[in-house]
């Protein structure tokens, strides 16, 4: 129990003791994403030089249409000390979290439009390699088999090799992740429903780019694949 306990606030030449008289929970000082750093405080009476914030708390939905009153209320208590920088919870809050919210913004727009040109990239693939075996195709369902086996081969190798790219783009990023811890807050870098969630979006919009050339292979007429060069 550290009440009542003593602490050397200056060195060993010029000692400043002071007493513990209380604990406090820890306060994020430099942001959000910052480390919280060790702290302690001291009464204004013996340390004048540093700036104080005042905190109100109101009900009223204008805030900032107090500051007249509160103004005439710290003027009272001394005609001599300022008062600047006035502005409510919420604006201290956003400007906190702007450049941190801006980047994030980015990286999300950034991340969609991977994830679309990705979406365009497997569709085309897909697409290119069912023309490329609509011979093949055509024997297939000359053969007996139906559209609906047609539609399931084609769908069953190109979610093969999207499952393969999603499992090694999960162990790449599980090394990378390192990168954007300082960009995060209250999640881990390595949140394991993120990184399911993603997966699983990965995997259907995989499913959705196989499906249509899929559709398409089952519609083939057999008689014009046999034909097809």
């Amino acid at each position: 129990d550290p009440l009542g306990k003593r602490v050397n606030w200056g060195n060993e030449k010029e000692p400043r003791i002071k007493e513990i008289v209380g604990v406090v929970g820890d306060v994020k000082y430099d942001g959000l994403e910052a480390e919280t750093q060790p702290a302690a405080y001291q009464p204004t009476v013996q340390n004048s030089s540093w700036g104080m914030f005042l905190v109100v708390k109101t009900e009223t939905s204008e805030p900032l249409g107090l500051t007249s009153a509160i103004r005439n209320e710290v003027k009272a208590l001394d005609s001599e000390l300022p008062v600047s920088d006035v502005s409510t919870m919420e604006q201290r809050l956003f400007a906190a979290v702007a450049r941190p919210r801006f980047r994030t913004t980015l990286i999300g727009v950034f991340a969609l439009v991977a994830l679309a040109l990705a979406s365009i990239g497997i569709y085309g693939v897909i697409s290119y390699s069912v023309t490329q075996r609509t011979h093949e195709l055509g024997i297939r369902m000359a053969l007996g088999a139906r559209p609906r086996d047609v539609m399931r081969l084609v769908v069953k190798q190109g979610m093969m090799m999207a499952l393969i790219g999603v499992v090694i783009g999960l162990i790449a990023s599980l090394g990378l992740t390192r990168l954007i811890k300082s960009l995060l807050f209250g999640v881990s870098a390595t949140d394991p429903l993120t990184f399911v969630a993603i997966a699983l979006l990965l995997a259907s919009v995989t499913l959705v780019a196989c499906y249509v050339p899929a559709r398409r292979a089952a519609k083939v007429d057999p008689m014009v694949a046999l034909r097809y060069e």
